[in-house]
């Protein structure tokens, strides 16, 4: 038996990186994939037929969950495709470094609206859904950087910090009707945008990591199976570092 069989899983910005090895992985394990992505059409388009090939249903929805209405219809459509939605996980977010004393409102703003914003839209959203069927994991990833701050990310520090407390609320508020809702914190995670990185700076990043290695989008899915799956039925409110130690 599959540790996510025949459960109804939506991901948000999983067209690639950490959100698309997540919906694989979640693919391999029994899981039925609904998915948002905003511009990346033709590699949603793709990743609905890799899914596919694991015999099970996916969907691609081109939507942008920092906008309240198109959250809530995100969330409505998905219910109405899929029949129910057993797992949220709220993965959609960018960066936009600086100084503070160069950052603009515009770069403040923008990574509030889409990394903290888009998790209570969806969210808030979902939450009836998940009420009515008396379950459900909320998975929000947030980033060590959330825990332990970054200089030239004041703004992306804030909203990965948001999104703890905001995780822990809900698990409070949630708990009662069998809806739970954790937190995973990412460190250094190797996909396309990291690979754009001076490899000088990717080796001061693996110096800091005792594993001495970076992430791989499979390590964060392998924690999402967990909260995921009922081998985490007792476990609410909790952020899980996936850093290597980075942490420690």
């Amino acid at each position: 038996m599959k540790l996510l069989q025949d459960k109804v899983a939506l991901i948000t910005g999983a067209s690639k990186g950490i959100g698309r090895g997540i919906a694989l992985q979640f693919a391999q394990q029994g899981a039925n994939i609904a998915f948002t992505y905003l511009s990346s059409v033709a590699q949603g388009e793709a990743l609905v037929a890799e899914l596919e090939a694991y015999g099970v249903k996916a969907k691609g929805y081109q939507s942008d969950a920092s906008d309240n209405k198109q959250a809530e219809d995100l969330i409505n459509a998905v219910a109405a495709d899929f029949g129910r939605i057993d797992v949220l996980i709220n993965n959609a977010g960018i960066t936009k470094d600086n100084l503070l004393m160069r950052m603009t409102e515009e770069q403040w703003d923008e990574v509030i609206r889409i990394n903290l914003k888009s998790i209570f839209n969806t969210t808030k959203a979902i939450t009836k859904v998940m009420m009515k069927q008396r379950s459900g994991s909320i998975i929000n990833i947030t980033s060590v950087v959330g825990v332990k701050g970054n200089a030239g990310q004041a703004n992306y520090a804030a909203s990965k910090a948001g999104m703890i407390g905001f995780t822990k609320s809900v698990a409070l508020e949630l708990g009662s009707r069998g809806v739970r809702c954790n937190a995973i914190a990412p460190g250094f995670i190797e996909t396309e945008m990291t690979g754009k990185l001076n490899e000088d700076v990717v080796k001061g990043w693996l110096n800091t990591i005792p594993l001495r290695r970076a992430g791989t989008p499979d390590d964060v899915a392998n924690a999402c199976i967990f909260f995921a799956s009922d081998l985490s039925s007792y476990i609410t409110g909790q952020t899980l570092s996936v850093c290597g130690g980075m942490l420690t």
